[in-house]
């Protein structure tokens, strides 16, 4: 499934400014691969637009999309920036999975793309 493929964009009528839109996400659930659990989290996505803004109701159908994904935590945070990235090509975004307590072990998993300073660069 292409997922990045399920965002849609409106144009920014403002893409002269830059300015921070903060979207959270607090009823995102996927599974653990290993046990078949589910995972509850809170996504936060923090991004400065470029010429293109995400459309939200795509962005809600795009999360629910992973509600019955095996998926790690670290994957699934990674993944929901790269299809981000790709689909609004923002100045810059942050994408923030907290997840809930499971089996005593709290996760929070951050993931930064910045369009002057490559996040995958070593």
């Amino acid at each position: 499934m292409n997922r990045a493929a399920m965002l849609e964009t409106v144009p920014n009528e403002y893409a002269a400014r830059d300015y921070e839109v903060d979207i959270a996400c607090p009823e995102f659930t996927a599974v653990c691969p290993r046990t078949g659990q589910p995972d509850f989290a809170t996504i936060h996505i923090r991004y400065v637009p470029d010429k293109l803004l995400v459309e939200l109701k795509s962005l809600k159908l795009y999360l629910f999309s992973y509600r019955e994904q095996g998926i790690f935590h670290e994957h699934v945070t990674n993944r929901i920036l790269d299809d981000f990235v790709a689909a609004c090509q923002p100045r810059r975004c942050e994408v923030t999975g907290d997840f809930n307590v499971r089996g005593g072990i709290k996760t929070i998993v951050r993931a930064v793309y910045d369009q002057e300073i490559r996040s995958d660069s070593p």
